[in-house]
Order: C-alpha cells, then sequence, then structure tokens
C-alpha cells in the first residue's frame, strides 16, 4: 500500500462502507455485528464470514438477518467460507468490494489447544496468514481505493502470566504460555510484519476475558450456568485463585468501533474491563445470581462446586493497563461488572433454548476455562 492510502486511513475519522467480519456467528463477532448495525453514524454494509464450526452459529443472527438482510440496500450478508482458503476469501473480497476487515475469526478454547494444538495453528496462524496475503492481493491492485483498514482482534493472554501485581501494556513483551496463546502470538506478528513490510494498513487490540450474551458454553460463566442449572459439578481448576480481567462483550465491540474509525495505523491497543476477579469468587458470585434469581437459598448451587486437577500451565493472572486507549481515543468501559453479570446470568436463564440448540449434535463438552 501508498503512503498516500496511508495517509487517508489516519484521518480524522474512517468511514466504514463495506465491512469483513471474520468468525462473524461466534460469541464476540456476532455481537460486535449487532453492536456495529446499531449504530447511527455507521451506515455500511456488514459481510459475516464463518467457516461454522461447532462455535459458530448462525440462529444467534436470525434476527439481525431478518432485520438487516432483505430489501432494495440490504446491509447484512453471511458467506460460509475458511479463512485458510485463500481463493474463497478472495472471492468474497472482490464480490462486496470490502474496504475493512475485522478479524475475529480464531480457535480459542485453552483446554482445547491443549488436547489438539494442530487446529489452533492451521486456523489462528495458517488461517491468519492465507487472509492477510488475500487482503493484500486485493486492496494493492484498486480494489479499494483508499481508507482500507484491516483490524485484527488478538487476546491478552499472549503476554504470559503476571505475579500478584502490575499489568500488562502494549509493549509488554511476548510471553505465550499454551498453543492457543502461541497460535494468537503468532498471527499477531504476522499482521504487524504484513504493516511494516508491505505497508498494509492495520490497527490491532489486545483484549481481557469477555462475557455476556451468546457465549457458546465452554468458557467458564456460561459453563458454570449451564452446569449448575442442569445439577452437575461445578469444576474449578487448582485453588481457584486464578486471577482474569472481565471486560462485557459490548464494551469490547464499543472499543474496536472506536478504534476502528479514530484507531492510528500500526498500532495496538489493549481493551480491558478493569475487573479482576478470582476464579473461584466469580463461581460462587455466578451461583448466588443464580440462586437470587432461581429463588433458591442462597448457598444452593455453591454446594455444586468441585475443584479438579490445574490445567497445564495455566497463567495465574492476566490484568490489562488500558491506558493508552483511554487517552488516545477517550474509550472506557460503559458496563460495571455488577451490572454485566446480572445481564449475563439473566440472558441464559431466558435462552435455554438456544443453549440446548447450540450444544446439541456432536458437541464435547470441556470442564472448565
Amino acid at each position: 500500500m501508498t503512503t498516500e492510502v496511508q495517509r487517508k486511513v489516519e484521518g480524522t475519522g474512517r468511514t466504514l462502507r463495506n465491512v469483513l467480519v471474520t468468525g462473524g456467528a461466534g460469541f464476540i463477532g456476532g455481537n460486535f455485528i449487532r453492536y456495529l448495525l446499531a449504530q447511527p453514524d455507521f451506515g455500511g454494509r456488514i459481510i459475516n464470514y464463518d467457516k461454522l464450526t461447532y462455535a459458530g452459529n448462525l440462529q444467534s443472527l436470525e434476527d439481525v438477518k431478518a432485520a438487516h438482510g432483505s430489501g432494495p440496500r440490504p446491509r447484512y450478508a453471511f458467506e460460509r467460507g475458511d479463512i485458510a482458503d485463500g481463493a474463497r476469501a478472495r472471492e468474497v473480497l472482490r464480490t462486496y468490494a470490502i474496504d475493512t476487515v475485522v478479524h475475529f475469526a480464531a480457535e480459542s478454547h485453552v483446554d482445547r489447544s491443549i488436547s489438539g494444538p494442530a487446529e489452533f495453528i492451521q486456523t489462528n496462524v495458517v488461517g491468519t496468514f492465507t487472509l492477510l496475503e488475500a487482503v493484500r492481493e486485493f486492496w494493492g491492485t484498486g480494489g479499494a481505493s483508499g481508507g482500507v483498514v484491516f483490524h485484527h482482534v488478538s487476546t491478552d493472554e499472549v503476554f504470559g502470566s503476571l505475579g500478584p501485581r502490575g499489568a500488562f501494556t502494549e509493549t509488554t513483551a511476548y510471553d505465550p504460555r499454551s498453543p492457543y496463546s502461541a497460535s494468537k502470538a503468532a498471527s499477531d506478528h504476522l499482521v504487524r510484519a504484513y504493516h511494516h513490510t508491505y505497508g498494509l494498513p492495520v490497527t490491532m487490540s489486545n483484549c481481557s476475558n469477555n462475557y455476556g450474551p451468546y457465549h457458546f458454553p465452554e468458557k467458564l460463566i456460561p459453563l458454570m450456568i449451564a452446569r449448575a442449572l442442569a445439577g452437575e459439578s461445578l469444576p474449578v481448576y487448582g485453588d481457584g485463585k486464578n486471577v482474569r480481567d472481565w471486560l462485557y462483550v459490548e464494551d469490547h465491540a464499543s472499543a474496536i468501533w472506536t478504534i476502528l474509525r479514530r484507531g492510528r495505523t500500526g498500532e495496538s491497543y489493549n481493551v480491558g474491563g478493569a475487573n479482576e476477579w478470582e476464579n473461584l469468587r466469580l463461581v460462587h458470585t455466578v451461583c448466588e445470581l443464580l440462586a437470587e434469581m432461581t429463588n433458591r437459598p442462597k448457598d444452593h448451587y455453591k454446594k455444586q462446586i468441585a475443584f479438579v486437577a490445574d490445567r497445564p500451565g495455566h497463567d495465574r493472572r492476566y490484568a490489562i493497563d488500558g491506558t493508552k486507549l483511554r487517552t488516545e481515543l477517550a474509550w472506557a468501559p460503559g458496563v460495571t461488572f455488577d451490572e454485566g453479570l446480572r445481564r449475563t446470568v439473566r440472558w441464559y436463564l431466558e435462552h435455554q433454548p438456544w443453549v440446548e440448540a447450540v450444544t446439541s449434535g456432536t458437541y464435547t463438552k470441556e470442564t472448565c476455562q
């Protein structure tokens, strides 16, 4: 890409017209699609590009399709495809004249990466490389004339594990500890390399643990809700004192929207919720909220908690320093953890048919995050 294209991208605000969201049928991608279509200052079109693995489900976006997927100027379309399929990716880029890519698609469950790392390397590393090549080729041939950007969504897990104090910044050295985090670290490096080597206009973000509606029930919060309601044990790794920073998924979507419009090309931004919780304390709180909302005694679901052998290489603590995003782009999370957790628990109680639908068939349950 030319420096002229980069100058256009780095203006006072980008105009997003045709946005390709990879992994849009997944948890964060689907919530981002919902969020973006609700923004009054977004008048563009979204193309959801998803392979539809076990964690991707179009049922989560049926109402979005009904509201925005038809008529003379549809604003939402779905295209099934694998990011590791370069020919298919190039076809979609050309068909919709894509000027913005928001790259969520990834294998993301640490437990699964430990038992089967090959799929994580294929999707997160090879897939990201293939997508970058397709985008570079398309934008490099004049398919999108200026104002283009490739936004890569990553995780705080690439930074490794923290002690009792301190937080990850954008300059923290990478120290991935699992096949999942190593594969995401590799994809981060590829995106940076494509910016510095080829001038591809990119922005990046590394986020803390997300929670909220439509979260596939293999991650900690929805898994605890599902198992508690089913009368099953609530497995907690080790001593339960591992600490995570929690970010409501709608806040994550708003952060990405902010970066897309005003983020500096080539820059990375950490997105955190400023909500550090020990896993065991979080499970206790989820149990108490469930008891309250189902009219049970306060400790009813806590009796199902069972400690299990710790996960290999389990990072002790993550924490995000969001100063750069706050000071440069004036972003801050808008949903408190108390409010977000209540919304989340209530959503799962009210959407049990969705949980049953997405976990039917060949889905294999994992123990916990």
